[in-house]
């Protein structure tokens, strides 16, 4: 049985923490998949653990890496896959010796930046509300499978993805020259972020979209976005679009939270036809809604 309570010491507050000055190179190693640890060679071939499930199972709610590493200069490849890791986490950061700034390597990569990016400055509501929930519920912002799905028997057994709040699920590229790979998902059906296919859960043999990374959404889950801006004190919270997932559920639950006044407010939303609408508003006007399916975020 897992059990979360309130946290005390160090973990009273919902730090923020970074794995250490890592060198990375190719290649990246499984240690087993009951370790919850992943194995990283090193120039001097020796290893180091990956904390970012085991800080969360520790009781700290926010954790990240240093994107790219933090010493010697990072192989590009390797750093386009741990760049969609370090977006899809509470808080990116990049920097390191020598430098990591994108801009220091090609404008393909620069630009392969931009869009991971763009995609974490429009889940900026989602990452703000469940950051919101999780903090105040002394859960990891980036948890074990097992955590949301203790009766699965599979997510026991995966350590190579994770849960990026309750209703996205991430599973990093690891290898070089790789485009998929098979994935664990949790019972239930779940929709891919970047091509829209629906899978089914167990294993599943899953093919990455434009971004080296595979992204699914939870079945009955509204995701809110937010439009593009220079930087989060810029962005307009006052017009949000909820974006559906569904592969059959009639009623999508969700959650939004507004810096303004941060409280946290659930959000229904319920099928009429072939679309959805919101059950009731739950900020009373303060905010634009505009509804959109997985295929209209798209274009």
């Amino acid at each position: 049985m897992l059990a979360f309570l309130k946290p005390i010491g160090c973990n009273e507050f919902p730090v923020v923490e970074f794995e250490s000055d890592s060198d990375m190179r190719f290649s990246l190693e499984f240690v087993s998949p009951r370790t919850v640890r992943l194995r990283m060679k090193t120039g001097k071939e020796t290893q180091t653990d990956q904390p970012r499930l085991s800080f969360g199972l520790s009781g700290f709610t926010f954790w990240s890496h240093y994107i790219g590493g933090f010493v010697n200069r990072t192989p590009e490849e390797l750093y386009r896959c741990r760049l969609l890791c370090g977006m899809l986490t509470s808080h990116s950061h990049t920097h390191g010796a020598p430098p990591k700034e994108p801009w220091l390597y090609n404008e393909d990569f620069n630009n392969a930046f931009r869009l991971a990016d763009e995609m974490k400055y429009m889940l900026m509501p989602y990452i703000y509300a469940q950051s919101k929930y999780a903090s105040e519920n002394g859960l990891p912002m980036v948890r074990a499978l097992f955590v949301e799905y203790p009766q699965d028997a599979g997510p026991w057994l995966v350590d190579d993805e994770y849960l990026f709040g309750s209703d996205m699920l991430v599973a990093p590229l690891f290898e070089a020259k790789t485009t998929g790979r098979n994935v664990y998902l949790p019972e239930g059906k779940w929709i891919d972020y970047q091509t829209s296919k629906v899978y089914n859960g167990g294993w599943n043999s899953i093919e990455a979209g434009k971004m080296p990374v595979i992204i699914m959404v939870r079945d009955g889950a509204v995701i809110p976005h937010i439009g593009l801006a220079q930087s989060t004190k810029d962005m307009d919270w006052s017009k949000i679009d909820l974006v559906t997932y569904s592969a059959g559920a009639s009623t999508l639950k969700g959650m939004v939270c507004l810096p303004e006044n941060n409280l946290l407010f659930p959000l229904t939303m319920v099928k009429s036809g072939s679309s959805f609408n919101l059950s009731s508003d739950p900020l009373k006007g303060k905010v634009t809604w505009d509804i959109l399916s997985e295929q209209q975020r798209k274009k």
